[in-house]
């Protein structure tokens, strides 16, 4: 899958299978004095273990950017669709990464 070519734009590719993409329903998020890690796992109820599906890793300016960019999306969506419910009552979720290190 190709994106048309415009003046001042980017040509993407985007592969099929990535096209799929990956769900998710927990991220962390990580950061050292140059970079921001997000890490997007798919955690399911009663399974003591998960796997990263999926890392990124940002500059600072670019997380800023993101975060930007996905509040403006949220806010666009909740314009069309009604508020997001977040609900308060998670439950906690301990984490086990074996050694710690740092970037």
């Amino acid at each position: 899958m190709k994106s048309k070519n415009k003046k001042g734009s980017i040509n993407l590719e985007l592969d099929e299978n990535l096209a799929q993409g990956t769900y998710s329903n927990l991220a962390l998020i990580n950061h050292s004095i140059s970079e921001f890690v997000v890490d997007f796992i798919n955690i399911m109820p009663g399974v003591p273990k998960a796997k990263v599906k999926s890392r990124i890793i940002l500059t600072p300016q670019h997380a800023k950017r993101f975060s930007k960019a996905l509040n403006e999306n949220i806010s666009r969506f909740e314009k069309s669709n009604g508020e997001i419910k977040d609900y308060d009552k998670q439950q906690p979720i301990s984490l086990n990464f074996g050694p710690a290190g740092e970037a």
